[in-house]
């Protein structure tokens, strides 16, 4: 297989498939990594837990854990590694190995690079280059937030962790995510049992000669506390994870660990297990829905629904070059989500989650718990409200048309009582975008069944689009290209 055929496209996802999975491209990427370990060492599977970007012609990022195994150890160590593939430009590469050597040296220096001698290898054949954790030359504060003996200095002082003359607390560190350039969340799990386990959010703290970005980590603080606030005193049993610190010089916010489980466990199941939590899901939504913006000012300005129209076409390059027929239906049904939107009454924006997916709900006896609030802002709620529901039919697929009204009709009993029905009618339009969104998005294409998926998450915001255009008794298209006027 050409790499340059794969990184345009042009080898389509069987390409892409035989790039990030392939016997071959599995030895290659395992040969890269053992020459980053001392002599002797060993490298197991490269196990692929995401595929991150496929932009065509430029490159291709991808996330694994690396086993590896080092003389004298009984297990493996399990280590997060990012791979691309897609040339640089050499002034680029210059300013980056520089910056670099530097990040490499103080993970030397602190230990955390062990048993690795060094964490960057470049394949130019492949015009490949791997990243080990945890180097990032973005988030310059990662390499010391993986030493535990920084770990444990930083959680004494902010008065997380216990800190006394007596004992002070000693921690492990996992990576949850590893996103070199975009984002890092680490787990601190304690040695002591009496101690609890703590998460650590990273935010960028230099964006190349741009300004400094310390405030992105101040404002997701800000946000998850002061809904946290609200919810406390308006939610019904329903709260949102308290942040535990701000870490400002550090640009890092620090979290307990959410109680229960993840909604999305219960979504997968059947619809009718997971009824009441959706109905508690709605309840707790409306809540934080009318929640005054004033109380956690400034949100910047308002979500507009032109700029998602334009970030979906943006991420639809991936879908458009290897599936150039469903590109266009994608495109097609944008245009037409954007035009409906024109014609809907509209309300002024409010207080929302903006990233409200099940897996930020957390469900537990008696309890319900929303996370992650990083992308909260000012938007129409209902927003919130169709994205949701396009989540929950991305992770049941396998849902008839009765369970998805099922599921539907359960959300809305806690949602809907008292909200403008105009409200209602725009979340079936954020709902088809929702679905487009999961198409271009959150798909893996680098699984066998990419194709089927992504034309059903398609053809569903069609549909829902369709039975929008009927209710309102507007021109309704039969397909995402060819339009059709409804006979009356």
């Amino acid at each position: 297989m050409n790499i340059g055929e794969v990184l345009s496209g042009r080898a389509k996802s069987n390409g892409v498939r035989w790039l990030l999975l392939s016997p071959t491209a599995q030895q290659v990427l395992a040969d890269q990594v053992r020459a980053l370990l001392p002599a002797g060492a060993r490298v197991g599977p490269c196990r692929l837990r995401e595929a991150a970007r496929f932009k065509p012609g430029r490159g291709i990022t991808a996330y694994y854990d690396a086993f590896v195994n080092t003389e004298g150890r009984q297990e493996d160590d399990v280590r997060p590694i990012a791979v691309t593939w897609g040339a640089n430009t050499q002034d680029d590469r210059h300013a980056e190995t520089v910056a670099l050597a530097k990040v490499q040296a103080e993970a030397v220096g602190r230990g955390v690079a062990a048993p690795f001698r060094q964490l960057m290898a470049d394949f130019s054949e492949w015009t490949m280059r791997v990243w080990v954790s945890p180097l990032d030359t973005r988030f310059t504060q990662l390499v010391r937030f993986s030493d535990p003996q920084h770990v444990r200095a930083v959680l004494a002082n902010t008065g997380v962790a216990a800190s006394d003359q007596h004992r002070t607390s000693e921690y492990t560190v996992r990576f949850l995510k590893y996103r070199p350039g975009m984002r890092h969340v680490l787990r601190y799990d304690p040695l002591d049992p009496v101690d609890e386990t703590i998460f650590a959010k990273l935010y960028i703290v230099e964006d190349g000669a741009r300004v400094r970005r310390r405030e992105d980590a101040a404002r997701a603080f800000r946000m998850a506390s002061k809904a946290a606030d609200w919810l406390a005193e308006h939610g019904n049993n329903a709260s949102c994870l308290r942040p535990l610190a701000h870490v400002a010089e550090d640009a890092v916010v620090l979290y307990p660990r959410a109680v229960g489980t993840p909604l999305s466990d219960y979504v997968q199941r059947s619809v009718g297990s997971v009824a009441p939590w959706l109905k508690r899901s709605g309840e707790a939504l409306c809540s934080l829905h009318q929640m005054p913006a004033a109380l956690v000012d400034p949100l910047g300005p308002p979500h507009d629904f032109a700029a998602e129209i334009r970030y979906l076409a943006k991420k639809n390059d991936r879908i458009s070059t290897l599936l150039p027929d469903l590109g266009s239906g994608v495109g097609a049904l944008l245009d037409r989500a954007q035009e409906l939107h024109a014609r809907l009454p509209q309300e002024p924006p409010t207080f929302t989650h903006g990233d409200l997916k099940s897996e930020h709900i957390w469900v537990a006896p008696g309890r319900l718990t929303l996370v992650d609030f990083d992308s909260a802002h000012l938007a129409d709620p209902a927003l919130d409200v169709g994205y949701f529901l396009a989540d929950c039919q991305f992770l049941q697929p396998a849902h008839d048309q009765a369970g998805l009204e099922q599921l539907h009709e359960s959300f809305f009993a806690g949602y809907a009582p008292g909200v403008p029905k105009e409200r209602l009618i725009r979340a079936r339009l954020y709902e088809a975008t929702g679905l487009i969104k999961c198409a271009v998005r959150r798909v893996p294409f680098f699984e066998h069944d990419w194709v089927s998926r992504t034309a059903a998450l398609v053809g569903r915001a069609e549909a829902v689009l369709n039975d929008l255009q009927s209710a309102l008794v507007m021109p309704r298209y039969t397909s995402a290209t060819t339009p059709e006027v409804r006979k009356e």
